[in-house]
């Protein structure tokens, strides 16, 4: 099974029914997947992995497309500092490239943050398993199927 099919069926275990885009340009950035989606780019739900240290535990974070992190208030919340996650960890992690990154899918489950900026939108894109596949939700069913602590994370 190929990365966006587990996110398919994870998607309909999960109850969300929602329809998986899949385009010939790249959504790998906020940027590249809001012009291809034709929203805003706050609209896009990213996924940012780190590396918690010293459990080396991944941290999935769900961000407005247009939002930084604040590095400092992810490793106040999980009260262990954090670190950028290589392609390597990533991958082995959540069985997904950088740029494809899905909130669900994944072989582990993932202690998940949500910025609470997304919670003001009525509808969000994530990735779905692929640098140029992505699908719609809301901020409320993203929380839902992440089981994310929702939390003001931008920088």
């Amino acid at each position: 099974m190929d990365s966006v099919d587990r996110v398919r069926q994870a998607l309909a275990e999960l109850g969300l029914a929602t329809e998986i885009k899949e385009f010939s340009a790249s959504t790998r950035t906020s940027a590249d997947a809001a012009a291809a989606i034709g929203c805003s780019v706050a609209q896009i739900a990213k996924s940012l992995v780190f590396r918690a240290k010293p459990s080396g535990r991944a941290i999935l974070v769900m961000a407005s497309g247009a939002n930084r992190v604040d590095e400092k208030k992810l490793a106040a919340a999980l009260n262990e500092s954090i670190g950028k996650a290589d392609a390597e960890f990533v991958r082995a992690e959540t069985g997904f490239a950088i740029g494809g990154v899905s909130p669900v899918g994944h072989g582990i489950k993932l202690k998940t943050f949500i910025d609470e900026e997304l919670m003001a939108l009525s509808e969000i894109w994530a990735a779905a398993g692929s640098p140029h596949s992505v699908f719609r939700l809301t901020p409320h069913d993203l929380q839902r199927v992440t089981q994310g602590q929702i939390l003001a994370l931008k920088a």
